[in-house]
């Protein structure tokens, strides 16, 4: 499948746009309530009780659900027409987004201080994991914002990062002490498996893949391998351990 870099030359007429921009209507939906239920069915199975969870995660995890209701009504918009009232939203998206990296880094690092880190996570693995992620995260979202302006680049960092963030509602689906020591390969697996159906919705609709799917297969394959890596780095791994209480 050969990437066309010149993509807006192969854009699809106007009369196929609703088409076009209908999947991304529905990946953001299906991704979106695969987060939910991913972090849903972990506390109804009774691995978390969120009545004793502190106020930080519960912060975290209302402003999460807020961002992805927002991002999908943000694509249907998109869908209609409504670009001024979907660049408004925007603002508010954006700052969700921020929010979420923030909290989602300190979360990972107080889950590793008081303990409460999923047991089949080592406390280096963990903290790369999340601290790193959201960095991650926190980058797809302000280069998709910079490129506002450009319609097939943004929608498509904007699903990449959602798609990115699939990685915690995998961690909480996939039996990942069964999957050990390949846990995170299978949640890179999935996450791929994702983004290549919707390389698949390019090379269909107009014929090429967008760049953005590539580089979003190199952040997914190379957050993976940082985490991997700095998860044995021995300065790393002994932060870790020295923030357990």
């Amino acid at each position: 499948m050969a990437t066309n870099l010149n993509f807006e030359n192969v854009a699809p007429p106007r009369a196929a746009w609703r088409s076009d921009q209908q999947f991304f209507v529905t990946m953001n939906i299906v991704c979106s309530v695969l987060v939910v239920f991913g972090f849903a069915q972990f506390a109804l199975r009774g691995f978390v009780d969120p009545m004793r969870a502190p106020w930080w995660v519960h912060v975290h995890g209302l402003a999460m659900l807020a961002w992805l209701g927002l991002n999908v009504f943000q694509a249907q918009l998109a869908h209609g027409g409504s670009i001024a009232q979907h660049r408004r939203l925007g603002k508010i998206g954006f700052a969700l987004a921020m929010g979420i990296a923030l909290l989602g880094a300190f979360t990972g690092i107080m889950a590793v201080v008081r303990g409460t880190m999923p047991p089949f996570f080592a406390p280096g693995y963990f903290l790369a994991l999340t601290n790193l992620g959201m960095v991650i995260f926190a980058g797809l979202i302000v280069a998709a914002v910079k490129l506002r302006r450009d319609t097939e680049w943004h929608r498509r960092l904007m699903l990449v990062a959602l798609i990115f963030i699939l990685e915690p509602a995998l961690g909480r689906i996939l039996p990942m002490p069964l999957l050990q020591p390949y846990a995170q390969w299978w949640e890179l697996a999935f996450q791929l498996l994702f983004l290549a159906i919707a390389m698949g919705h390019d090379q269909r609709h107009r014929g090429a893949i967008h760049p953005a799917f590539w580089l979003g297969a190199v952040v997914l394959i190379g957050f993976h391998g940082l985490v991997f890596g700095l998860s044995h780095l021995p300065p790393w791994v002994a932060m870790a351990e020295s923030l357990r209480t």
